[in-house]
């Protein structure tokens, strides 16, 4: 086992192992357990007592994050050139259509979010190897399959995530950077689990929300209060 640093024992010995944490000590303990000397990223996991496996316990949604999530998100905007120019001007990195097929073919994905039409649906069905895995095929259910390219290339540059419950039952997102100040990451994991709440599945039996969990990047984790969920 790998022996602790002085830096993370002092980390460590700032979280009291036996509490539970209210949303707002963990939104401030956070940005106290942060180390490393990059903007760390901010994480929630939460737990839920769901089944994956089954259709119609899966958890999956889209939410704004009010001050958005502190990175800059690159967005490939796949769509026919009478699009391009609202597409450019919602501020999409990369405007465009068969070209970006082909570099995709090739194995470009340095994107973060892919934005298309309807119509172009059929053309990326042969990429879903190579989108699919990495998180990057459009959806209609997350708003990125829609004629209204403008709208959902500005609200994934203003803050919008999608995310859904893995094969364990587990909601991973990141809502901000270390560098927010304790009341932002407090609003943004607020919003994001009165989100996951609002998508409980109606033949969940038993306790919903089991955990809540924050961290950043390399630290330990908090532990939250579920009943704020």
């Amino acid at each position: 086992m790998a022996r602790l640093t002085k830096k993370q024992k002092e980390t460590r010995e700032k979280i009291d192992s036996n509490k539970i944490y209210s949303l707002d000590e963990a939104s401030s303990l956070v940005k106290e357990i942060t180390t490393v000397n990059f903007d760390a990223s901010v994480d929630l996991a939460v737990r839920l007592g769901v089944d994956p496996r089954k259709a119609n316990q899966m958890v999956r949604g889209v939410v704004t994050l009010p001050h958005g999530t502190g990175k800059n998100v690159r967005v490939l905007a796949l769509v026919t050139p009478d699009k391009e120019a609202e597409a450019k001007e919602a501020g999409a990195d990369h405007v465009g259509l068969d070209e970006y097929l082909q570099k995709i073919k090739d194995g470009w994905t340095d994107v973060d979010v892919i934005v298309t039409m309807p119509s172009v649906m059929g053309k990326l069905g042969p990429l879903g190897r190579v989108l699919g895995p990495r998180g990057l095929m459009p959806n209609p259910k997350t708003g990125t399959v829609t004629m209204d390219v403008k709208k959902a290339v500005s609200d994934v540059k203003g803050g919008k995530i999608d995310f859904k419950v893995d094969k364990t039952g587990i909601v991973h997102a990141s809502i901000g950077k270390a560098s927010f100040d304790a009341n932002k990451i407090r609003e943004n994991a607020d919003e994001l689990l009165k989100t996951i709440m609002k998508l409980k599945p109606s033949t969940t039996k038993g306790v919903y929300v089991k955990s809540i969990y924050m961290s950043s990047t390399m630290s330990p984790s908090i532990s939250i209060d579920t009943k704020i969920a």
